[in-house]
Formats: C-alpha cells, structure tokens, sequence
C-alpha cells in the first residue's frame, strides 16, 4: 500500500454522531442542549481527499446536509462499512454528483446483497433506469484485497466486528478508519499497528454489547500504537465535547461534524 509522498491526504469528518445523532429527538440532556457546534453530531460518515480524489467512507442518512456544506464536486468512489442505515440511507441522495457520471460503490457481498433488496431502483443497469435516479455501480469488495482507486492510492478492507455481525474498517496509507466496532480479530491488527491517524468509534462511557467505550477506544489505540486518535459514532451519552476532551490523554480527540484531519502519507 504505497501512497505518493506527493498526495496530501485530508479527511473531512461529515458526521461523528451514532445512529440517532445529536441531538437526539426529545432528549434535553446537557449535551442534546449544548450550543457548543462541536456537539451537534450528525450520523456517522466521512470523505477523504487524497490529491484530487474524493472518497466517501460511508453515506449516512445526513448525506444532503453534509454535503451541502462542502464545494460541489465528483466523488471518485465510496466505500461501506456494513448496511446499517445510519451508514447507508444517505445513498439515494447521490443523484446531483451523478452529472460528473456513474459513482461506485465498494461494499463487502453480503452488504451489497442488502442494498439491491432494500433500494433496487439504485442499481438497475442503464437501459432499465429509471430518470434522475443514481448511477451507481456496486462493486464487491473482500477482507485483505486491496482497491486500488488511483495510481498510488489504495484502500485496504480489513474484518472488524459489530458485536456477532462481520463488517469493514479500512487502511488508506497513513489513516485506519474503524466504526461500529467492538472486536477485532489478531489476525487483522496487522491493518491497524503504528498507524499515523486513528479514527474509531467511541459510543460512551457505559458498557454497550456491540460497540466500544470511550475507554475501549483509548486502550484499542494503546494496544495498536497509533499516532493520533479521533473518536467517532458518538452518542448524547458523551458529555460536551469540552468537558470530554478535556479529560483525554494526550494523543486522543473527540472528533466533531466539520473537523478536517491532515494524514501524513
């Protein structure tokens, strides 16, 4: 996986929220009142620039909004961790950036499997499309095979778990991006050791069956020496963000909507 030193590498944090964002609907805890920016977490989703490639990790049902608060501009192919809708509910709304032409989607089997069940009218061929749906072109992708997207540019899926569910973190040069997590398997830290930048999820302090903790990430990180970590999928459970981060060790932020990160390459 070799990335030309001469690529800058930029990550854009879309949404550093979980599946009900923050706010949450009806909730008036500390942080759901917040007027701190930094606490209004929309789902989950991020793009990455690599030179003058754009690459969607995920396409929350926040996608629009997100988007609109960025410059207009083709996005070169995204790639899904798994096919919960906080991930992928944003997919219909792809329509504006097919002008640029068909955008394609890298998804393990099984996520694609779901995708064609759940909105079929987003990957029909061509001649059987329906106007002004997305062009979208589902592409298949496995654990440990590299993507190449650009020449120098790949993007390695490696196997997480969701509590029982298999799903996808991904190694782009110096970044390993991991959500949903809550195991992963020895034989992949391999994808994660001495990575430059970490971004993982953190969904609270209290004990959650299918995701980590806030200290689950921080020892995670430890174990596998990553440079810098950035916490992600976060719920209102997390207290403001200045509070939280203020309790950090150095090292570790708390990722907020907007926040762009360098990668060294």
């Amino acid at each position: 996986m070799d990335v030309e030193t001469s690529l800058v590498m930029k990550l854009t944090i879309l949404g550093s929220g979980t599946s009900t964002g923050v706010p949450q609907v009806g909730c008036a805890c500390e942080t759901c009142l917040s007027t701190d920016p930094r606490d209004s977490r929309l789902r989950c989703s991020s793009l990455l620039e690599i030179g003058n490639k754009r690459i969607l990790i995920d396409c929350s049902p926040d996608f629009r909004e997100q988007m609109m608060r960025l410059p207009f501009a083709p996005i070169d192919a995204i790639f899904i961790t798994h096919e919960h809708y906080d991930h992928v509910g944003g997919l219909d709304d792809l329509r504006p950036f097919c002008k640029f032409g068909d955008i394609t989607v890298y998804a393990e089997s099984y996520c694609a499997n779901h995708l064609r069940q759940r909105i079929p009218y987003c990957f029909t061929p061509p001649e059987n499309r329906y106007p002004g749906v997305p062009a979208i072109d589902l592409v298949s992708i496995e654990p440990h095979l590299p993507v190449c997207i650009a020449q120098g540019v790949d993007v390695i899926p490696f196997r997480v778990m969701h509590g029982n569910l298999p799903i996808l973190g991904f190694r782009i040069g110096g970044l390993a991006y991991i959500t949903d997590m809550k195991t992963i398997p020895d034989e992949d830290l391999c994808y994660v050791t001495d990575v430059e930048v970490l971004v993982v999820n953190a969904l609270r302090h209290e004990l959650h069956n299918t995701h980590q903790t806030i200290d689950d990430a921080i020892e995670f990180s430890r174990k596998v020496r990553a440079r810098k970590t950035y916490f992600i999928h976060m719920s209102h459970q997390v207290r403001p963000h200045a509070i939280e981060q203020a309790k950090l060790p150095p090292g570790f932020y708390l990722a907020y909507d907007g926040l762009v990160i360098e990668i060294p390459s």
